[in-house]
């Protein structure tokens, strides 16, 4: 978890509101937060505050984890945003979350393929580790 300790300034996002612009529980936001999906910064009363694109990091965190990404797989593509990201550079994440769902259909196909052979199940696992 990646915290920062900011005396006298109130200034950010609660965690209650990143949960409400993103649509998950502020459970789920404490959660992105210790796995480093977002940051947070510590107020001198020791309360989170998180920049404006945490929401938005949120919200691509969960599409990405709907094709297959782990949360540490997302964290480790955002590490290379800056704080504020451009659109060019939600456009390279973008391209990255396609390319890993491209990947990941495929590989589901082959699994699918090769269980419709009426091979045995227990040795489907073994002939995909084969395939290229």
């Amino acid at each position: 978890m990646s915290v920062t300790t900011v005396i006298g300034t109130e200034s950010g996002l609660t965690v209650s509101e990143v949960a409400a612009q993103s649509g998950v529980a502020p459970s789920a936001v404490r959660f992105y937060e210790r796995h480093g999906v977002i940051r947070a910064q510590r107020t001198a009363g020791n309360q989170r505050r998180f920049a404006s694109d945490a929401s938005c990091r949120i919200k691509v965190a969960k599409l990405a984890q709907r094709v297959g990404l782990t949360v540490k797989e997302i964290a480790e593509t955002f590490d290379a945003l800056p704080p504020q990201p451009q659109p060019e550079e939600w456009s390279r994440i973008a391209d990255h979350i396609v390319t890993e769902a491209e990947q990941r259909v495929e590989a589901l196909k082959r699994a699918i393929a090769a269980m419709s052979t009426g091979g045995h199940l227990c040795d489907i696992d073994e002939a995909l580790a084969t395939m290229p």
